[in-house]
């Protein structure tokens, strides 16, 4: 298929209410309000389809670039190609989600996330930050820098209250996500969101709030054993 047939197919089914719900989360137009679960049923018959994704990310419309990343074959995806999708990103759920996501399944989401969580432009940061957590959660421990991830811990310790709005949403469930996914940094990272403390973030028109990480990582580890990895980032 391609991506105007692609289109053609998500125009029905978006709804009105879903829509003002998504604005409310930041989503900007252009977009229809498909709800994910109808996205999935797509993303099931197409599996993976590297161009199609891409030109998917191309048309502008979120929908459509939320498909893009949940048919993306990361593994094929070129560091030239997850610049242009940053470059590209209108607003935070397109950053923290399908960039993050991409990033961190394609082989080059470690060097591109320390790049960008650089980034004087908050969305790139955001993008960062999520693609770091999204890496902690897929990835196996013999496969992470934990020396590094142990410093960027008290990066955020040190910078999370002076960094932008949603960055620091992002960096807030980094120190989560190192907790619950990362053994070995599991009490180190409790110690670190303690003495954050509550991080204080603008959610905007919408009742979602900032977890409180240390409450967070101690649910996790009451469920079950900390360090059991995801098949994948998306969702």
């Amino acid at each position: 298929m391609t991506a105007k047939e692609i289109l053609a197919e998500l125009k029905p089914l978006g709804s009105e209410s879903y829509k003002k719900v998504m604005a409310n989360h930041g989503v900007k137009e252009p977009f229809f309000g498909v709800k994910i679960s109808e996205l999935q049923k797509i993303q099931k018959r197409i599996k993976k389809d590297y161009q199609l994704a891409l030109d998917l990310y191309e048309t502008g419309n979120y929908d459509a670039m939320y498909l893009a990343g949940l048919i993306a074959d990361d593994a094929r995806m070129t560091t030239k190609d997850l610049k242009r999708w940053i470059a590209k990103a209108t607003h935070g759920a397109v950053a923290s989600f399908t960039v993050a996501w991409v990033a961190a399944g394609s082989p080059h989401g470690w060097k591109l996330a320390l790049e960008w969580i650089d980034s004087k432009k908050a969305l790139t940061a955001q993008a960062g930050w999520a693609t770091l957590r999204s890496l902690v959660s897929i990835k196996e421990d013999a496969d992470l820098d934990v020396p590094e991830l142990k410093w960027l811990l008290e990066r955020v310790r040190k910078t999370i209250h002076q960094a932008p709005n949603y960055v620091r949403f992002q960096m807030n469930g980094f120190v989560i996500a190192v907790g619950s996914y990362v053994k070995s940094l599991t009490d180190t990272a409790i110690q670190t969101a303690e003495e954050i403390g509550r991080v204080s973030v603008d959610m905007g028109n919408t009742s979602c709030q900032v977890p409180f990480a240390p409450e967070y990582i101690r649910k996790v580890q009451k469920r079950g054993p900390t360090g059991k990895k995801r098949k994948s980032a998306k969702c």
